[in-house]
C-alpha cells in the first residue's frame, strides 16, 4: 500500500482518466494537505431517539416481523451556514457535502479533524475501492457538553492510499449496501442474511 502524498493527490484529481480520484465540489484548494483531504459536514442528519422498544433487533426472526431500523431515527436537515448541536451519547448519521468516487486501486481513511476531535467527536470510517457517493458520517460525541457544528465545516479529513492491485467496489464481496448513497443511510446490518444460515444450519445438526 501506498500513501498518496500532496503531488500524487493533485495528479489523481486532474486525470482525465475515467478510474481516477473524482471529488465534487471541492470549494477551496486549502482542502488539499500534504497527505490529507478535508471534508466538509453536509445538509442532512439521522438523529437517534429513544423509543419504547428494549433494542433494535438484530437476531434473525425467519417468520416473525422486526421493527424497522430507520423507526429508532430521525430525519432533519440544515442549510450551508447552519448549526447542528451533537448532543453528549448521542449517534448522528451524516454524509460529507462532498461527493467521493474512488479509482478501482485506491480506498480511504476517513478521520475526524483534530480541532473536532478535542472536543469529543470521533469519526473513523474505511471506503473501499470503487465507491461512488457522498462519504457517510458516523458522529457520536464522546464528550460531557453538547457541541454545535456548522454545515459545511471542514470536519473529517481523508488519506487516501493506492493498493497494488484493482478491486471492482461491485463484484467483490458480495452486495454492497451503501454504494452510491448520497443521504444518510441508517445500517442494514439485518439485511445480513449469513447469521440466519447459521443459526439455521446449526439448529438442524442438534
Amino acid at each position: 500500500m501506498e500513501l498518496l502524498d500532496y503531488e500524487a493527490i493533485q495528479r489523481s484529481l486532474a486525470s482525465t482518466d475515467d478510474d481516477s480520484l473524482f471529488i465534487d465540489p471541492l470549494l477551496d484548494a486549502s482542502q488539499v494537505g500534504a497527505v490529507t483531504i478535508d471534508f466538509r459536514l453536509g445538509y442532512d442528519f439521522l438523529v437517534s431517539i429513544l423509543t419504547r422498544k428494549p433494542a433494535i433487533e438484530l437476531s434473525p426472526r425467519l417468520n416473525e416481523q422486526k421493527r424497522s431500523i430507520t423507526s429508532y431515527f430521525q430525519e432533519t436537515r440544515r442549510e450551508v451556514g447552519e448549526r447542528f448541536v451533537l448532543y453528549p451519547n448521542q449517534v448522528v448519521i451524516s454524509t460529507t457535502l462532498e461527493y467521493l468516487s474512488l479509482p478501482s486501486n485506491m480506498y480511504a481513511d476517513i478521520l475526524s479533524r483534530s480541532s473536532f476531535t478535542r472536543l469529543g467527536i470521533h469519526i473513523n470510517t474505511m471506503i473501499q475501492p470503487g465507491f461512488r457517493g457522498c462519504v457517510p458520517l458516523e458522529l457520536f460525541n464522546h464528550g460531557n457538553t453538547p457541541v454545535e457544528l456548522v454545515v459545511g465545516c471542514r470536519l473529517c479529513q481523508a488519506r487516501f492510499f493506492k493498493a497494488d492491485t484493482s478491486v471492482r467496489y461491485l463484484s467483490k464481496g458480495g452486495a454492497r449496501k451503501y454504494h452510491g448513497d448520497v443521504r444518510p443511510t441508517v445500517s442494514r446490518a439485518d439485511l445480513d442474511d449469513d447469521l440466519a444460515r447459521l443459526i439455521k444450519s446449526v439448529g438442524s445438526n442438534i
